[in-house]
C-alpha cells in the first residue's frame, strides 16, 4: 500500500507518520520509485504499537524509541521485551531521604519475596509501591497489601495474560501488553470505586 492508504488504514496522518520515519519508530517502506514507497500489515501494526503507546501510554518519544529499539531486538527474549515496555510505563520515583522511604522499600522486598514473585531487583514498580506505602503510613492508613496482591495475581495469571499473544509478532504482543495494562488498570480502579459505593449503600442506606 502506498503512504496514504497506509494512513487512511491506521488513521495516523501522512505528515505523523513521516515523522515516525525519519525519527525511526516506523521502519522505512519498500522503495518503488525516487518518491514512492510501499508498506505492509507490519507498517501496520508498528502505528498501531506507536499509537497505543503514544495516546493511551502517554509514553515521551524518547520511552517509545526504546520499547522500539527492544521490539526489533530479537535476539531479546520476548519476557525482557514486554519488561522494557513495563517498564517504560511506570511512573518515575525519586528515592525519599529518611527512615521512612527505607521501611517502606524493605517492606515490599519482604512482599514481594513471601509472595514468591519474580520481580527484577531494578524493577521501577519497588519503588512505586515503597512511594505508596510511605504515604499510606504517613496517613496513619493500616498496610496489609496481601489482598490485593493476591487479586492482583488471579487477574493477571488466569485473565490479563491469557490476551496477549506471546508467539505472534513482536509489535502485537507490546501493543497488547501496553493497552490491557493502561485500559484494564482504568476499568478495574472504575469498577472497585462502582463496588465501594454499592457496598456502601449496602451497609447504610435504610
Amino acid at each position: 500500500m502506498r503512504i496514504s492508504e497506509l494512513s487512511a488504514k491506521s488513521g495516523v496522518a501522512i505528515p505523523t507518520i513521516k515523522y515516525y520515519l525519519r525519527e525511526g519508530l516506523l521502519h522505512q517502506g519498500q522503495q518503488t520509485a525516487a518518491t514512492r514507497a510501499e508498506y505492509d500489515e507490519a507498517h501496520l501494526r508498528r502505528l498501531r504499537l506507536i499509537r497505543a503507546m503514544l495516546e493511551v501510554g502517554r509514553l515521551p518519544v524518547a520511552s517509545i524509541k526504546k520499547v522500539i529499539e527492544a521490539v526489533e531486538d530479537e535476539s531479546l527474549p520476548v519476557h525482557e521485551m514486554l519488561g522494557t515496555a513495563h517498564y517504560a510505563l511506570s511512573p518515575a520515583v525519586e528515592p525519599e531521604p529518611g527512615e521512612d522511604w527505607q521501611l517502606a522499600r524493605d517492606q515490599v522486598d519482604r512482599l514481594i519475596a513471601d509472595l514468591g514473585w519474580d520481580i527484577a531487583p531494578h524493577a521501577p514498580t519497588r519503588d512505586e509501591l515503597a512511594q505508596t506505602l510511605v504515604r499510606m503510613r504517613q496517613l496513619g492508613l493500616p498496610i496489609d497489601l496481601t489482598p490485593y496482591a493476591e487479586t492482583a495475581r488471579k487477574l493477571v495469571s488466569e485473565v490479563e495474560m491469557d490476551k496477549i499473544p506471546f508467539h505472534g509478532p513482536r509489535d502485537a504482543a507490546v501493543e497488547a501488553l501496553v493497552l490491557g495494562t493502561v485500559l484494564y488498570g482504568k476499568a478495574f480502579d472504575a469498577l472497585r470505586r462502582m463496588a465501594q459505593e454499592s457496598e456502601s449503600a449496602r451497609r447504610l442506606s435504610p
